[in-house]
Protein backbone atom coordinates (compact mmCIF):
# COMPACT_ATOMS: atom_id res chain seq x y z
CA UNK A 1 0.00 0.00 0.00
CA UNK A 2 1.40 3.73 -0.90
CA UNK A 3 0.23 6.83 -0.52
CA UNK A 4 -1.25 9.22 -3.59
CA UNK A 5 -1.94 12.59 -3.59
CA UNK A 6 -3.65 13.96 -6.23
CA UNK A 7 -4.62 17.01 -7.50
CA UNK A 8 -7.21 17.93 -10.34
CA UNK A 9 -7.64 21.33 -12.15
CA UNK A 10 -10.86 23.23 -13.15
CA UNK A 11 -11.24 21.62 -16.48
CA UNK A 12 -10.90 18.49 -15.02
CA UNK A 13 -14.03 18.81 -12.47
CA UNK A 14 -15.35 21.51 -14.72
CA UNK A 15 -18.82 19.15 -14.88
CA UNK A 16 -20.94 16.89 -12.68
CA UNK A 17 -20.14 14.05 -15.32
CA UNK A 18 -16.24 14.44 -15.22
CA UNK A 19 -16.52 15.05 -11.02
CA UNK A 20 -17.70 11.29 -11.29
CA UNK A 21 -14.93 10.45 -13.73
CA UNK A 22 -12.64 11.55 -11.49
CA UNK A 23 -14.38 9.54 -8.29
CA UNK A 24 -13.87 6.56 -10.97
CA UNK A 25 -10.37 7.25 -11.25
CA UNK A 26 -9.74 7.44 -7.66
CA UNK A 27 -11.34 4.25 -6.98
CA UNK A 28 -9.31 2.41 -9.05
CA UNK A 29 -6.43 3.51 -6.52
CA UNK A 30 -8.25 2.67 -3.69
CA UNK A 31 -8.88 -0.83 -5.33
CA UNK A 32 -5.41 -1.39 -5.56
CA UNK A 33 -4.83 -1.03 -2.10
CA UNK A 34 -3.51 2.89 -1.61
CA UNK A 35 -4.24 5.52 0.33
CA UNK A 36 -5.64 8.90 -1.61
CA UNK A 37 -5.86 12.14 -0.51
CA UNK A 38 -7.10 14.55 -3.47
CA UNK A 39 -6.50 18.32 -3.73
CA UNK A 40 -8.89 19.91 -6.78
CA UNK A 41 -9.26 23.66 -7.79
CA UNK A 42 -12.75 25.45 -8.44
CA UNK A 43 -14.95 24.14 -11.28
CA UNK A 44 -13.60 26.00 -14.86
CA UNK A 45 -15.27 29.32 -15.06
CA UNK A 46 -16.50 29.95 -11.24
CA UNK A 47 -13.45 31.43 -9.61
CA UNK A 48 -13.83 34.13 -13.01
CA UNK A 49 -17.65 34.13 -12.31
CA UNK A 50 -17.33 34.96 -8.91
CA UNK A 51 -14.67 37.84 -8.90
CA UNK A 52 -17.51 39.14 -11.45
CA UNK A 53 -19.69 38.90 -8.79
CA UNK A 54 -17.39 41.47 -6.47
CA UNK A 55 -16.02 43.95 -9.61
CA UNK A 56 -20.22 44.36 -9.82
CA UNK A 57 -20.14 45.91 -6.26
CA UNK A 58 -16.36 47.25 -6.00
CA UNK A 59 -13.97 48.42 -8.31
CA UNK A 60 -11.32 47.59 -5.53
CA UNK A 61 -12.93 45.09 -3.09
CA UNK A 62 -10.82 44.44 -0.02
CA UNK A 63 -8.07 41.69 -0.12
CA UNK A 64 -9.79 39.51 2.87
CA UNK A 65 -13.31 39.74 1.33
CA UNK A 66 -12.15 38.67 -2.33
CA UNK A 67 -10.17 35.53 -0.76
CA UNK A 68 -13.65 34.95 1.42
CA UNK A 69 -15.49 34.95 -1.85
CA UNK A 70 -13.31 33.21 -4.22
CA UNK A 71 -12.35 30.36 -1.74
CA UNK A 72 -15.73 29.48 -1.76
CA UNK A 73 -15.36 27.81 -5.51
CA UNK A 74 -13.24 24.89 -4.35
CA UNK A 75 -15.57 23.93 -1.29
CA UNK A 76 -17.82 23.62 -3.78
CA UNK A 77 -15.73 20.74 -5.76
CA UNK A 78 -14.71 19.26 -2.92
CA UNK A 79 -18.24 18.70 -1.58
CA UNK A 80 -19.54 17.40 -5.16
CA UNK A 81 -16.57 14.86 -5.06
CA UNK A 82 -17.42 13.39 -1.97
CA UNK A 83 -20.45 13.08 -2.65
CA UNK A 84 -19.40 11.64 -6.13
CA UNK A 85 -17.32 8.87 -3.91
CA UNK A 86 -19.71 7.83 -1.57
CA UNK A 87 -21.89 7.39 -4.29
CA UNK A 88 -19.59 4.43 -5.65
CA UNK A 89 -19.48 3.17 -1.99
CA UNK A 90 -15.92 4.66 -1.29
CA UNK A 91 -16.19 7.20 2.18
CA UNK A 92 -15.07 10.30 1.65
CA UNK A 93 -14.31 13.61 3.99
CA UNK A 94 -13.58 17.00 2.15
CA UNK A 95 -11.95 19.71 3.57
CA UNK A 96 -11.62 23.58 3.40
CA UNK A 97 -7.77 25.00 3.54
CA UNK A 98 -9.02 26.55 6.81
CA UNK A 99 -10.73 23.20 8.26
CA UNK A 100 -7.48 21.13 8.10
CA UNK A 101 -5.44 24.14 9.08
CA UNK A 102 -3.38 24.52 6.22
CA UNK A 103 -1.35 27.51 7.80
CA UNK A 104 -0.29 30.71 5.59
CA UNK A 105 1.16 34.12 5.73
CA UNK A 106 -1.27 36.69 5.72
CA UNK A 107 -0.54 37.75 2.23
CA UNK A 108 -4.17 38.24 1.08
CA UNK A 109 -4.55 36.79 -2.60
CA UNK A 110 -0.50 35.67 -2.59
CA UNK A 111 -0.29 33.85 0.63
CA UNK A 112 2.46 31.01 1.13
CA UNK A 113 2.04 28.18 3.03
CA UNK A 114 3.60 27.95 6.69
CA UNK A 115 2.24 24.79 7.64
CA UNK A 116 -0.27 21.70 7.28
CA UNK A 117 -1.56 20.15 10.37
CA UNK A 118 -2.02 16.32 8.82
CA UNK A 119 -3.46 15.12 12.23
CA UNK A 120 -7.58 15.11 10.56
CA UNK A 121 -6.37 13.79 7.57
CA UNK A 122 -4.57 10.72 8.58
CA UNK A 123 -7.12 9.83 11.35
CA UNK A 124 -9.45 10.01 8.34
CA UNK A 125 -7.20 7.43 6.22
CA UNK A 126 -6.73 5.13 9.28
CA UNK A 127 -10.51 4.47 8.71
CA UNK A 128 -10.13 4.18 5.07
CA UNK A 129 -11.80 7.30 4.04
CA UNK A 130 -10.37 9.19 1.22
CA UNK A 131 -9.58 12.96 2.13
CA UNK A 132 -10.61 15.63 -0.32
CA UNK A 133 -9.00 18.89 0.65
CA UNK A 134 -9.78 22.50 -1.29
CA UNK A 135 -6.98 23.93 -3.48
CA UNK A 136 -5.71 27.27 -3.43
CA UNK A 137 -6.47 28.11 0.25
CA UNK A 138 -5.36 28.37 3.92
CA UNK A 139 -5.82 29.73 6.95
CA UNK A 140 -3.78 32.42 8.22
CA UNK A 141 -2.67 32.81 12.29
CA UNK A 142 -5.51 35.41 13.02
CA UNK A 143 -8.10 32.65 11.24
CA UNK A 144 -8.71 34.61 8.29
CA UNK A 145 -9.32 32.78 5.19
CA UNK A 146 -6.22 33.46 2.79
CA UNK A 147 -5.95 32.07 -1.17
CA UNK A 148 -2.53 30.85 -2.78
CA UNK A 149 -2.83 33.19 -5.96
CA UNK A 150 -1.57 31.77 -9.70
CA UNK A 151 -1.20 27.72 -9.61
CA UNK A 152 -2.19 27.75 -5.79
CA UNK A 153 -3.81 24.25 -5.94
CA UNK A 154 -0.77 22.90 -8.05
CA UNK A 155 1.20 24.40 -4.44
CA UNK A 156 -1.36 22.87 -2.43
CA UNK A 157 -1.49 19.58 -3.87
CA UNK A 158 2.13 19.36 -3.60
CA UNK A 159 2.66 20.68 0.01
CA UNK A 160 -0.08 18.33 1.02
CA UNK A 161 2.55 15.41 -0.60
CA UNK A 162 5.53 17.04 1.47
CA UNK A 163 3.56 17.25 4.38
CA UNK A 164 2.05 13.41 4.21
CA UNK A 165 5.40 11.73 2.53
CA UNK A 166 3.20 10.86 -0.09
CA UNK A 167 5.06 8.00 -2.73
CA UNK A 168 3.76 10.31 -5.34
CA UNK A 169 1.76 13.39 -5.77
CA UNK A 170 -0.42 12.99 -9.23
CA UNK A 171 -1.08 16.18 -11.20
CA UNK A 172 -4.24 15.92 -13.40
CA UNK A 173 -4.74 18.18 -16.88
CA UNK A 174 -5.35 18.16 -19.80
CA UNK A 175 -2.65 16.96 -21.20
CA UNK A 176 -0.95 13.70 -21.16
CA UNK A 177 2.35 14.40 -19.87
CA UNK A 178 5.38 16.80 -20.41
CA UNK A 179 6.38 16.84 -24.18
CA UNK A 180 9.64 17.79 -25.80
CA UNK A 181 8.19 21.31 -26.96
CA UNK A 182 4.55 22.33 -27.67
CA UNK A 183 3.04 20.34 -30.07
CA UNK A 184 0.91 22.14 -31.67
CA UNK A 185 3.92 23.69 -33.07
CA UNK A 186 5.88 20.87 -33.68
CA UNK A 187 3.39 17.89 -34.60
CA UNK A 188 6.98 15.26 -34.17
CA UNK A 189 7.05 15.76 -30.41
CA UNK A 190 7.20 13.07 -27.87
CA UNK A 191 6.12 12.48 -24.17
CA UNK A 192 8.96 12.58 -21.91
CA UNK A 193 8.91 9.58 -19.68
CA UNK A 194 10.67 11.53 -17.30
CA UNK A 195 12.45 14.81 -16.44
CA UNK A 196 14.14 16.41 -13.83
CA UNK A 197 12.80 19.09 -10.87
CA UNK A 198 15.46 21.61 -12.61
CA UNK A 199 14.46 21.47 -16.67
CA UNK A 200 11.02 21.15 -15.77
CA UNK A 201 11.34 24.73 -13.49
CA UNK A 202 13.32 26.12 -16.61
CA UNK A 203 10.96 24.69 -19.11
CA UNK A 204 7.73 26.70 -16.28
CA UNK A 205 10.09 29.94 -15.99
CA UNK A 206 10.45 29.50 -20.14
CA UNK A 207 7.26 29.65 -21.42
CA UNK A 208 5.62 25.85 -20.48
CA UNK A 209 2.43 26.17 -19.00
CA UNK A 210 2.17 21.99 -18.25
CA UNK A 211 2.84 23.48 -14.58
CA UNK A 212 3.25 26.62 -12.27
CA UNK A 213 7.02 27.32 -11.13
CA UNK A 214 5.68 27.76 -7.77
CA UNK A 215 4.44 23.99 -7.48
CA UNK A 216 7.86 22.56 -9.48
CA UNK A 217 9.78 24.73 -6.83
CA UNK A 218 8.12 23.14 -4.10
CA UNK A 219 8.27 19.58 -5.21
CA UNK A 220 12.00 20.32 -5.73
CA UNK A 221 12.70 21.75 -2.31
CA UNK A 222 10.72 18.87 -0.72
CA UNK A 223 11.83 16.19 -3.42
CA UNK A 224 8.32 14.92 -4.09
CA UNK A 225 8.00 12.90 -6.93
CA UNK A 226 5.64 14.64 -9.60
CA UNK A 227 3.76 12.82 -12.22
CA UNK A 228 1.93 15.05 -14.95
CA UNK A 229 -1.34 13.10 -16.16
CA UNK A 230 -4.33 13.19 -18.10
CA UNK A 231 -7.67 13.62 -16.32
CA UNK A 232 -10.03 11.39 -18.61
CA UNK A 233 -7.19 9.27 -20.36
CA UNK A 234 -5.36 6.45 -19.11
CA UNK A 235 -1.07 6.40 -19.60
CA UNK A 236 2.07 6.97 -17.37
CA UNK A 237 2.41 9.85 -17.63
CA UNK A 238 5.84 12.01 -17.36
CA UNK A 239 7.62 11.46 -14.00
CA UNK A 240 9.22 15.17 -12.57
CA UNK A 241 12.09 13.80 -9.86
CA UNK A 242 15.38 14.71 -8.87
CA UNK A 243 18.68 13.98 -11.33
CA UNK A 244 19.10 9.89 -11.86
CA UNK A 245 22.86 9.95 -11.57
CA UNK A 246 22.95 6.10 -12.19
CA UNK A 247 21.86 6.99 -15.79
CA UNK A 248 24.92 7.08 -17.39
CA UNK A 249 23.57 8.61 -21.01
CA UNK A 250 21.57 11.07 -20.61
CA UNK A 251 19.84 13.00 -23.70
CA UNK A 252 21.42 16.22 -24.34
CA UNK A 253 18.57 18.15 -24.58
CA UNK A 254 15.44 17.17 -22.93
CA UNK A 255 12.86 20.07 -24.56
CA UNK A 256 12.67 23.31 -26.30
CA UNK A 257 10.02 26.13 -24.77
CA UNK A 258 9.72 29.44 -26.23
CA UNK A 259 7.60 32.50 -24.97
CA UNK A 260 5.60 34.59 -27.30
CA UNK A 261 5.02 37.48 -25.15
CA UNK A 262 8.60 39.54 -25.03
CA UNK A 263 9.43 42.94 -25.89
CA UNK A 264 13.12 44.23 -26.23
CA UNK A 265 14.05 47.63 -25.20
CA UNK A 266 17.41 49.34 -25.71
CA UNK A 267 19.12 52.72 -24.44
CA UNK A 268 22.17 53.75 -26.37
CA UNK A 269 24.93 55.92 -25.74
CA UNK A 270 24.72 56.15 -21.97
CA UNK A 271 27.77 57.27 -20.45
CA UNK A 272 30.07 54.48 -19.17
CA UNK A 273 30.25 55.17 -16.21
CA UNK A 274 29.84 52.66 -11.99
CA UNK A 275 25.91 52.31 -11.38
CA UNK A 276 24.39 53.07 -14.86
CA UNK A 277 22.77 49.61 -14.89
CA UNK A 278 21.18 50.75 -11.39
CA UNK A 279 20.52 54.06 -12.85
CA UNK A 280 18.20 52.42 -16.26
CA UNK A 281 16.89 49.56 -14.26
CA UNK A 282 15.98 51.07 -11.11
CA UNK A 283 12.99 53.01 -12.51
CA UNK A 284 12.37 49.99 -14.39
CA UNK A 285 11.85 47.97 -10.96
CA UNK A 286 10.30 50.97 -9.30
CA UNK A 287 7.65 50.77 -11.73
CA UNK A 288 6.95 47.15 -10.95
CA UNK A 289 8.06 45.87 -14.20
CA UNK A 290 9.94 42.47 -14.42
CA UNK A 291 13.13 42.47 -16.52
CA UNK A 292 14.10 39.15 -18.11
CA UNK A 293 17.07 39.09 -20.33
CA UNK A 294 20.10 41.98 -20.13
CA UNK A 295 22.95 42.93 -22.76
CA UNK A 296 25.21 45.70 -22.00
CA UNK A 297 27.64 46.70 -24.90
CA UNK A 298 30.53 49.34 -23.85
CA UNK A 299 31.53 50.88 -27.37
CA UNK A 300 35.12 52.73 -27.96
CA UNK A 301 33.96 56.23 -27.05
CA UNK A 302 33.08 55.40 -23.92
CA UNK A 303 29.35 54.83 -23.97
CA UNK A 304 27.71 51.87 -23.69
CA UNK A 305 24.70 50.67 -24.94
CA UNK A 306 21.91 48.47 -22.35
CA UNK A 307 19.20 46.32 -23.75
CA UNK A 308 16.37 44.56 -21.76
CA UNK A 309 13.38 42.53 -22.47
CA UNK A 310 10.17 42.74 -20.51
CA UNK A 311 6.84 41.14 -20.54
CA UNK A 312 4.82 42.44 -23.70
CA UNK A 313 1.79 43.57 -21.44
CA UNK A 314 4.82 45.97 -19.38
CA UNK A 315 6.31 47.03 -22.95
CA UNK A 316 4.65 50.51 -23.45
CA UNK A 317 5.19 51.25 -19.18
CA UNK A 318 8.47 50.22 -19.81
CA UNK A 319 9.07 52.58 -22.71
CA UNK A 320 7.36 55.20 -21.27
CA UNK A 321 9.63 54.89 -18.17
CA UNK A 322 13.36 54.23 -20.61
CA UNK A 323 12.57 57.47 -22.65
CA UNK A 324 12.70 59.15 -19.42
CA UNK A 325 15.95 57.72 -17.93
CA UNK A 326 17.51 58.09 -21.10
CA UNK A 327 16.58 62.09 -21.34
CA UNK A 328 18.13 62.43 -17.29
CA UNK A 329 21.26 60.65 -18.82
CA UNK A 330 21.94 62.22 -21.53
CA UNK A 331 21.72 59.08 -23.51
CA UNK A 332 21.62 59.23 -27.43
CA UNK A 333 18.65 57.43 -28.71
CA UNK A 334 16.23 54.56 -27.27
CA UNK A 335 15.24 51.71 -29.42
CA UNK A 336 12.34 49.08 -29.05
CA UNK A 337 10.76 46.08 -30.04
CA UNK A 338 7.84 44.08 -29.24
CA UNK A 339 8.01 41.74 -32.45
CA UNK A 340 10.40 38.95 -31.14
CA UNK A 341 10.22 35.55 -29.39
CA UNK A 342 12.58 34.24 -26.77
CA UNK A 343 13.60 30.26 -27.47
CA UNK A 344 15.24 28.28 -25.26
CA UNK A 345 16.69 24.97 -25.50
CA UNK A 346 16.90 23.05 -21.84
CA UNK A 347 18.56 19.83 -20.60
CA UNK A 348 21.18 18.52 -17.86
CA UNK A 349 22.88 16.83 -20.28
CA UNK A 350 24.28 20.16 -20.94
CA UNK A 351 26.81 19.66 -17.94
CA UNK A 352 28.69 16.81 -19.51
CA UNK A 353 28.45 17.67 -23.63
CA UNK A 354 30.53 20.60 -25.18
CA UNK A 355 29.67 22.28 -28.31
CA UNK A 356 25.98 22.58 -27.57
CA UNK A 357 25.87 25.90 -27.90
CA UNK A 358 27.16 26.20 -31.28
CA UNK A 359 25.01 24.04 -32.43
CA UNK A 360 22.14 25.59 -31.52
CA UNK A 361 23.65 28.63 -33.19
CA UNK A 362 24.76 27.13 -36.35
CA UNK A 363 21.06 25.71 -36.56
CA UNK A 364 19.34 29.13 -36.72
CA UNK A 365 22.56 30.48 -39.28
CA UNK A 366 21.67 27.45 -41.47
CA UNK A 367 17.24 28.79 -41.39
CA UNK A 368 19.04 32.65 -41.95
CA UNK A 369 17.62 33.16 -38.66
CA UNK A 370 19.33 36.16 -36.26
CA UNK A 371 20.44 36.29 -33.18
CA UNK A 372 19.36 39.43 -31.68
CA UNK A 373 20.08 38.36 -27.66
CA UNK A 374 22.00 35.25 -25.71
CA UNK A 375 21.71 34.22 -22.09
CA UNK A 376 22.97 31.34 -20.64
CA UNK A 377 22.82 28.89 -17.04
CA UNK A 378 24.09 25.51 -16.27
CA UNK A 379 21.54 23.62 -18.33
CA UNK A 380 20.00 26.52 -20.73
CA UNK A 381 20.38 28.38 -23.62
CA UNK A 382 17.98 31.19 -24.54
CA UNK A 383 18.03 33.42 -27.54
CA UNK A 384 15.89 36.37 -28.74
CA UNK A 385 14.88 36.02 -32.48
CA UNK A 386 12.22 37.68 -34.26
CA UNK A 387 8.79 36.57 -33.38
CA UNK A 388 8.03 35.80 -37.70
CA UNK A 389 11.08 32.92 -37.30
CA UNK A 390 9.55 31.12 -33.93
CA UNK A 391 8.28 28.23 -35.24
CA UNK A 392 10.87 27.72 -38.04
CA UNK A 393 13.58 27.66 -35.27
CA UNK A 394 11.78 25.40 -33.04
CA UNK A 395 11.21 22.85 -35.37
CA UNK A 396 14.43 23.17 -36.79
CA UNK A 397 16.02 22.95 -33.37
CA UNK A 398 13.67 20.20 -32.49
CA UNK A 399 15.36 17.84 -35.10
CA UNK A 400 18.49 18.95 -34.82
CA UNK A 401 18.99 17.99 -31.12
CA UNK A 402 17.13 14.37 -32.04
CA UNK A 403 13.84 14.88 -30.45
CA UNK A 404 11.44 14.26 -33.26
CA UNK A 405 9.36 11.32 -32.62
CA UNK A 406 10.26 9.30 -35.83
CA UNK A 407 6.92 7.06 -35.21
CA UNK A 408 4.55 9.80 -36.27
Amino acid sequence: MALYVHKYGGTSVGTTDRIEGVAQKIKKFKDAGHDVVVAVSAMSGETNRLIGLAKAISDEPTPREMDVLVSTGEQVTISLLSMALHKIGLPARSYTGSQVRILTDSAHGKARIQDIDTQRIRADLDQGRVVIVAGFQGVDEHGSITTLGRGGSDTTGVALAAALEAHECHIYTDVDGVYTTDPRVVDKAKRLDKITFEEMLEMASLGSKVLQIRSVEFAGKYKVPLRVLHSREEGSGTLITTEDDSSVEKPVISGIAFNRDEAKLTVMGVPDIPGVASKILGPISAANIEVDMIVQNVAADNTTDFTFTVHRNDFASAETVLKAVAEELGAREVSTDNKITKVSIVGVGMRSHAGVASKMFDVLAQENINIQIISTSEIKISVVIAEKYLELAVRALHTAFGLDDDTK
